[in-house]
């Protein structure tokens, strides 16, 4: 087995255990954040008739050809279109009917004049609104005052204007967010066939560990770590369950994943992976797993700990684990290690389990500006990722800035909490001055 691990080669050794989870039918709701496993066409044109796109009056265009406020075109009303009307009133020569936004042209009429470009029946000057049905019924009838002309198709949305019968409405592979499910509702798909959101699993070790909202006694301190990764994951596209902390018990952290795998698409753990005494993920889970009296590998196959070419969060450990080979990543404890793992291991897992095209953030070239601050030491053959504050570009085709946030040491969540994004130290590097350029990963 190989003594180092770069971050290269553990990723792709993970990702390689990875794939993504069987499509399933879901309803809208159900599918947001989904990835849609087949292309969807629309059955029928978008919009399905002509219809209004402004409160008004359907009129024949030569029967306003040269309205103007001195003379105004003047037209019979033959009745109201409303917004669902089957059968509208037909439009003849010297007529208009009143049209609400969304309503069907009526047979006849070839624009719609806005209802501010006449006297909304009143008889008077240009009018603001129209009057409501229910308080005025009048307004269906009568006559209007039309003060400017319109052309053919002026205020029309056209059948099919937005996509015609047979259009490609989205491709598989699109994330499903709210844009995309308002055109799957307007084409009148209620369910699509998706893979759907991982259920991820996320557990903190240690026996210091306090729920958030507790008094600390001695030696304690609070639990961020499994609230960190829960959001990070949810973030990510996953369902996410967060399980209270774990105590440094081996025994009591197998009956945990035990009790999670049966709800588990991926399993979080962070802490308990280095070389201390009480590092009981490590005594729990590497090699077969196997807890006293076990067959080696009966507890399916167990999590394999490693030492990565990174800073921070040089321990890493990976396994797929159960009869269902679920896989497990157990992160560092500290809270920025454990978070800048999530996003080079984990982010990716859940990305690859929903079947996404490109699994992993986006990287940009920035400037690192430090300022008054001297250079910054790298450890070499270790690849560095600092917390930083990222500017993009003022103009396309720039080059950004970033700032590094706070100090290298992996406890530092106060700084994490101001960062935006991670500046990438390759691991040749053992110095960056300002001015230097390197990749950031932004965190947005």
């Amino acid at each position: 087995m190989t003594d180092i691990w770069s971050v290269d080669d553990h990723l792709a050794d993970v990702l390689a255990s990875v794939r993504p989870l069987e499509p399933i039918e879901l309803s809208l709701p159900e599918a947001q954040g989904c990835v849609l496993v087949e292309d969807v066409t629309v059955p029928a044109p978008l919009p399905p008739f002509d219809n209004s796109s402004m409160d008004g009056y359907a009129v024949r265009t030569a029967d306003v050809d040269g309205a103007g406020p001195e003379y105004p075109a003047v037209l019979t009303v033959v009745g109201d279109v409303a917004a669902g009307s089957a059968e509208p009133p037909t439009v003849a020569p010297g007529q208009a009917a009143r049209i609400m936004t969304g309503a069907p042209l009526p047979p006849g009429a070839e624009a719609v004049v806005p209802v501010e470009w006449t006297d909304g029946g009143t008889g008077g000057g240009p009018a603001d609104a129209m009057s409501a049905h229910a308080a005025d019924p009048s307004g269906a009838g009568g006559e209007v005052r039309v003060h400017r002309a319109v052309r053919a198709g002026q205020y029309v949305r056209r059948r099919g204007s937005d996509v015609g019968a047979g259009t490609l409405a989205l491709r598989a592979g699109t994330v499903l967010g709210p844009p995309q499910l308002g055109l799957l509702a307007a084409i009148g798909r209620g369910s699509v066939p998706v893979r759907p959101r991982p259920r991820v699993v996320v557990m903190s070790t240690g026996s210091e560990l306090v729920p958030p909202g507790e008094e600390l006694g001695p030696g304690r301190i609070h639990d961020s770590n499994s609230y960190v990764l829960a959001a990070a994951a949810r973030d990510a596209g996953g369902q996410v369950y967060r399980v209270g902390a774990v105590a440094d018990d081996a025994d009591s952290l197998r009956a945990a994943v035990d009790d999670q795998l049966v709800r588990a698409d991926v399993l979080v753990t962070s802490g308990g992976v280095s070389v201390g005494a009480y590092d009981v993920v490590k005594e729990a889970l590497g090699g077969a797993g196997a807890g006293p009296g076990e067959e080696p590998m009966a507890w399916g196959g167990g999590v394999e700990f490693r030492r990565l070419a990174m800073q921070p969060g040089k321990p890493q450990g990976f396994g797929l684990i159960g009869p269902d080979r679920v896989p497990l990543l157990a992160l560092p404890g500290n809270p920025v290690s454990a978070y800048v793992s999530f996003e080079l291991f984990v982010r990716p897992v859940i990305r690859a389990l929903m079947g996404c095209a490109d699994v992993h953030r986006p990287r940009v070239r920035a400037v690192v500006r430090l300022d008054d601050a001297g250079p910054l030491a790298s450890p070499e053959g270790k690849r560095q990722f600092l917390r930083g504050a990222y500017r993009p570009p003022s103009a396309p085709g720039g080059t950004g800035e970033v700032r590094p946030v706070g100090g290298a040491g992996s406890h530092l969540i106060a700084a994490l909490a101001q960062a935006d994004s991670l500046i990438v130290v390759p691991e040749s590097r053992t110095r960056v001055d300002d001015g230097d350029e390197l990749d950031v990963v932004p965190l947005g």
